[in-house]
């Protein structure tokens, strides 16, 4: 199946959003998002069902894929931006109509529990998405330059050579990996396509038909409120599935808040379980990368054919990330 790079987008153009996962708690929240894109230039409409709440779920798993749905097959819509993740993205994807999807490629962006359609996506539809801000997260409230440029670069620049950003350099030959902070990186260069995201959702899907191909890939991984015990756990289930010995190289990203919830109890690093899936990797190993939860974000395009230099930690797309 042909990658399926969408159109960039422009001035002018309608963009949808929609709540596919968890309802945004503050409905003057999807409002502000609106109005920051409306300053941009773009025209919005936002789903029927965005801001119905299920428990959970904003609306039922029929409510969101239809709004998904809906904002596909309109071909006004240039570009569709997720309000915010939280739960359920992934209770859709045996729902979603890949076909309708496939025929009709658009920006498509969001990150956390939206990793998992992303990932479906791509596997599905060979369609690449955008692991990027949200319109009722960071576009409601004072988004982070870094993040700002990142978005509309990626969103707007059909040029090929970007550099979606660097992680922490590895150790030059004159300092140790601890002097550098880097003492779980892995030297070396890699080219791939990029896979990845958040790791739970990651994880939770492995064993399905949407679980990503890792062979070749530059994988990478973010997570955020979970036990140093949960990442090493995920971190070793990724690496009995031969994540760590398919990717061609991995980027670790930031997992937020991922320390003890109970004072007191015995715990290892998070650089430790990185070092270990370091170690059981045949490719280069980039932590630190500005990707996750974190008001400071890359955007990084699922599917894009990239290299990654550990020397420096940048990552370089070898295409453009829209046409």
């Amino acid at each position: 199946m042909p990658t399926r790079i969408p159109r960039r987008l422009r001035k002018g153009d309608l963009l949808g959003v929609i709540c596919p996962a968890s309802p945004v708690a503050d409905a003057a929240r999807i409002e502000r998002g609106v109005r920051y894109l409306e300053s941009l230039g773009y025209r919005v409409t936002v789903g029927a069902n965005a801001a119905k709440s299920d428990g959970y779920l904003a609306g039922t798993d029929a409510e969101r894929v239809a709004d998904l749905h809906a904002m596909f097959a309109d071909r006004r819509v240039k570009g569709i931006f997720c309000a915010r993740g939280g739960y359920g993205s992934g209770r859709l994807l045996p729902l979603v109509d890949y076909r309708l999807i496939a025929l009709h490629p658009k920006v498509f962006v969001g990150y956390s529990d939206v990793t998992a359609l992303e990932l479906a996506l791509w596997k599905k539809c060979s369609l690449v998405t955008y692991h990027g801000p949200m319109s009722a997260v960071e576009m409601a409230g004072d988004i982070d330059p870094f993040t700002e440029e990142s978005l509309w670069r990626t969103l707007t620049s059909a040029a090929s050579g970007m550099t979606v950003g660097t992680g922490e350099p590895s150790p030059g030959p004159h300092r140790t990996a601890a002097e550098a902070g880097q003492a779980t990186a892995k030297a070396g260069q890699a080219r791939g396509r990029l896979i990845g995201g958040n790791l739970s959702l990651i994880t939770s899907i492995m064993g399905t038909p949407w679980q990503p191909d890792f062979r070749g890939r530059i994988l990478f991984l973010e997570e955020i409120g979970e036990d140093p015990y949960r990442v090493d756990r995920m971190l070793v289930q990724l690496a009995h599935a031969g994540a760590a010995l398919r990717a061609a190289g991995t980027v670790f990203g930031q997992f937020t808040e991922c320390v003890p919830r109970e004072i007191g109890t015995p715990t290892r690093s998070l650089e430790s379980s990185f070092a270990d899936f370091a170690a059981r990797s045949r490719g280069p190993v980039v932590r630190g990368f500005p990707v996750g939860h974190e008001r400071r974000m890359a955007t990084v395009p699922i599917g894009l054919r990239a290299r990654l230099y550990a020397g420096t930690g940048a990552l370089t797309l070898e295409e453009a990330p829209v046409a």
